[in-house]
């Protein structure tokens, strides 16, 4: 019974770890919050406000989310009509990027 707390604290200290967001993923997710939350569902399981925006959780299910990184350098001009274009720093889209692998 005296090692239960040490090893609570053990295991406490393993899963938190596991759940930690990367300063990148963080970046990330602050970027996508700001300016795509309005249509698109930027989480694991919530709906997309917009019903034609697809939910960021499936993105790799259409597109290895690395080849992403092209049209986020150039612009996005595909998409829903309504979607405005994003033209994102190459800092930018390494958070962005590091943000949606981490919905996969």
């Amino acid at each position: 019974m005296r090692y239960l707390p040490g090893c609570l604290t053990a295991i406490l200290v393993m899963t938190s770890s596991a759940w930690a967001v990367t300063p990148a993923e963080q970046r990330g997710k602050n970027f996508v919050v700001t300016n795509c939350s309005r249509c698109h569902a930027i989480d694991k399981v919530s709906p997309s406000p917009l019903n034609i925006a697809p939910p960021f959780r499936d993105l790799h299910r259409k597109y290895p989310i690395e080849t992403l990184q092209e049209s986020l350098a150039e612009g996005i001009y595909t998409g829903h009509p309504t979607m405005p274009t994003f033209t994102l720093a190459p800092d930018q889209i390494n958070d962005v990027l590091s943000y949606l692998k981490s919905l996969e």
